[in-house]
């Protein structure tokens, strides 16, 4: 073994033996197990398609809930427009709602619907993914759809009650003081919206439970994210405005919903390291984990596609010529009370969504 290979292996047995180093690697190797940087594209990708039929839905909705109070809806409004920077003031300008009576909104409205399902049947998507549900045990289209109808409930009334609390707040307190407090509270709210989205999205079988470190981890950065954002997506392009015009507003735009989309996948692959103890993961192998071996287990049960279709996962040990000299823990170093069974109530291979 060379000088770097016995040094790189010290890194690994360190981190192995340190519970918060082997959590995080274990997040970080999960998420780039299950392709998290392109589930995240996805979400970006979608979420910009679907970002203007939702802000006008939510201004037709807002017509019906709010009627007679058009202060409120525009209140509404702004608080959501606030959370894009760079082009907030252009949509602020552009979202009006759907108007029309009868079968002319029913078709509007619907037009809308599925205009912006795409953001969350490919959220959906990517929550299977971090869980690794089989194929087969995924659910089909009118269920999906039953929980994006859900889903956007859901954010409505999330946005709704952000905005009362941030009204209050600021009549309430002046000054620093209501700056400090706000940040505070978009941090619960955020964390508390985060954990319900997650259980409408995440499979039945995961209990709730195992979706709070992932909401408490995502509901600050969000805040920060939102507070901070348009100061870090402004200076990204600062020089780039010069070079692609209009559309540099557009990567700006992009820029932002990808983060956004980072937080939202680490934050589930959080949750499902934590739930299944996949730590500690191997840095360099051989040899596999306890770990390394569910997670890539896992992964293959994950391609069943029928039911008459069965994955079973085998490992065998490496030559000995591969075997590295130093002592580094097993794949029996797997906390004991690790859950094993593929059936288990934490959404792991077997679980049905």
């Amino acid at each position: 073994m060379n000088p770097v290979e016995r040094a790189l292996r010290t890194v690994d047995r360190t981190q192995q033996r340190h519970r918060p180093l082997a959590v995080v690697v274990g997040v970080v190797k999960k998420y780039g197990d299950d392709r998290g940087g392109l589930l995240a594209a996805l979400i970006t990708y979608y979420g910009f398609v679907s970002l203007i039929p939702l802000l006008l839905l939510l201004s037709t909705a807002l017509g019906f809930v709010l009627h007679g109070h058009p202060d409120a809806q525009r209140a509404v409004v702004d608080s959501a427009l606030a959370d894009f920077p760079i082009i907030g003031d252009q949509l602020r300008a552009n979202v009006h709602s759907v108007q029309g009576s009868g079968l002319a909104l029913v078709i509007g409205v619907a037009g809308l619907l599925y205009g912006a399902l795409g953001i969350a049947q490919v959220l959906q998507h990517a929550m299977a993914e971090v869980w690794n549900v089989p194929g087969v045990r995924r659910p089909g289209y009118w269920p999906r759809l039953g929980r994006s109808l859900a889903l956007f409930a859901t954010l409505g009334t999330g946005l709704l009650l952000s905005t009362a609390a941030a009204a209050l707040l600021g009549a309430a307190l002046g000054g620093p003081a209501a700056r400090i407090c706000g940040l505070l509270l978009s941090a619960a709210l955020n964390s508390l919206l985060f954990l319900a989205c997650l259980r409408i999205l995440t499979p039945k079988q995961v209990p709730a439970r195992a979706l709070r470190p992932g909401s408490l981890l995502a509901g600050p950065l969000f805040t920060l994210l939102q507070a901070f954002g348009a100061a870090l997506v402004a200076h990204q392009l600062r020089h780039a405005t010069a070079v692609y015009g209009f559309f540099a507003t557009v990567i700006g735009l992009l820029s932002w919903l990808y983060l956004a989309a980072q937080i939202t996948v680490y934050a589930a692959e959080s949750n499902t390291v934590l739930a299944r103890r996949l730590w500690p993961r191997s840095l360099l192998q051989p040899p596999l984990t306890g770990p390394d071996e569910q997670v890539l287990e896992d992964i293959a049960r994950q391609e069943e596609r029928r039911p008459e279709q069965h994955v079973d996962v085998d490992f065998t040990d490496p030559p000995s010529d591969e075997a590295p000299s130093d002592e580094t823990p097993s794949k029996d170093s797997r906390p004991k009370d690790s859950p094993s069974d593929k059936h288990s109530p934490d959404g792991r291979g077997g679980a049905a969504a």
